[in-house]
């Protein structure tokens, strides 16, 4: 299958949740052998217009990522010129979906549009012009469904896909020292680190170990509360650690704690989960963490300070465990196939099979 992936700005401009996501995609689909070329603002150096790297091709449809108006006027006639079997655009900038729609229409493949909003989704009419141009909306969690519904997209139209792991590795990686709870992000003023940490000191009588994994601007003030709570040595911040020493964490910690306000979706506390973790969640608006343990029996959601405290020692007191089959339709291949299997449908449905 032919597939054209449309972001003027991808993880070679700007190394962000949104733009790692479109790339996983893009790997995954080149890795499975289909014809993937992803149209984009120029990222490397020289006049050239395309660029091969790790065997996927870019196309420069424009050279700066700032001159927007041309990067727009330009795709539907490169598009229309590619003839590709789908197109793939990120919603990131709802200009380009609508641009894509018009090269699609003109190379008659269908479209869909790749929606993350990590701060939610502006309701103005170009995003609602936006998600009204493709065929098919692609979302990571039922939050985020529900604010592409509020652009005025029918539920049928949207289809929520997660973001994958790599099971395989997990099993590969062996077990790193052992805690009892874990906590992994960003610290940042959105990580809410302090909650956690709150309800921590509530068991200061009790024998637990925590460690935490990730840096940020926030860290020196999240230790200095640690110390001010008096669990300084019982909570380790381990900074950043690569992916596989996260999943060596993982799969020595026994309950993954999960109290960011903000997240479209929780990708670390899924690797964390398949790990064998316990997921303990602070409910939030912004948040669909409590998608990943609602109706699951080793998992907690929890919408107070106290609620939270309580669902630690309660989680604890579930069977250690290494490893979950439970999340193995969350890995690579799984989510890869699902993406596939909305292609070849939108082709089925306009008679493009």
């Amino acid at each position: 299958m032919r597939v054209a992936f449309v972001s003027a700005e991808t993880v070679f401009h700007r190394d962000t949740e949104t733009n790692r996501r479109l790339q996983t995609v893009v790997e995954l689909l080149d890795e499975a052998g289909h014809d993937v070329h992803v149209y984009c603002t120029q990222f490397w150096d020289g006049e050239h217009a395309t660029f091969e790297r790790e065997g996927l091709t870019y196309h420069g449809v424009s050279v700066e990522l700032e001159a927007t108006a041309s990067f727009l006027v330009r795709l539907p006639f490169v598009l229309a010129r590619a003839r590709p079997d789908i197109v793939h655009v990120s919603a990131q900038r709802p200009g380009q979906v609508i641009a894509a729609s018009l090269g699609a229409t003109l190379s008659r493949a269908p479209i869909v549009a790749e929606w993350y909003g990590m701060d939610g989704i502006p309701t103005d009419r170009w995003h609602k012009l936006a998600a009204r141009s493709v065929d098919r909306s692609l979302v990571p969690s039922e939050l985020v469904a529900t604010w592409v519904r509020e652009l005025g997209v029918s539920e049928q139209a949207v289809d929520p896909i997660a973001n994958p792991i790599d099971v395989e590795r997990i099993r590969d990686v062996e077990p790193g020292d052992r805690a009892d709870v874990i906590y992994a992000r960003r610290l940042d003023d959105g990580a809410n680190l302090e909650s956690l940490l709150l309800a921590l000191a509530e068991h200061r009588d009790r024998d637990w170990r925590a460690t935490v994994i990730g840096d940020g601007p926030e860290r020196e003030a999240y230790e200095r509360l640690a110390s001010d709570l008096r669990i300084e040595d019982r909570v380790t911040f381990a900074g950043d650690l690569s992916l596989g020493e996260r999943i060596a964490a993982y799969r020595g910690a026994h309950v993954f704690a999960q109290t960011a306000e903000h997240c479209v979706f929780p990708t670390e506390m899924l690797w964390a989960l398949a790990a064998g973790c316990v997921g303990v969640v602070e409910y939030h608006a912004n948040s669909s963490a409590h998608e990943l343990v609602e109706g699951w029996d080793r998992g907690f959601r929890t919408t107070s300070e106290d609620e939270l405290s309580d669902a630690i020692i309660e989680a604890g007191g579930l069977e250690y465990q290494d490893v979950d089959d439970e999340f193995d339709e969350y890995d690579l291949a799984e989510v890869r196939d699902r993406y596939l299997t909305t292609y070849r449908a939108l082709q089925d449905s306009s008679g493009l099979l």
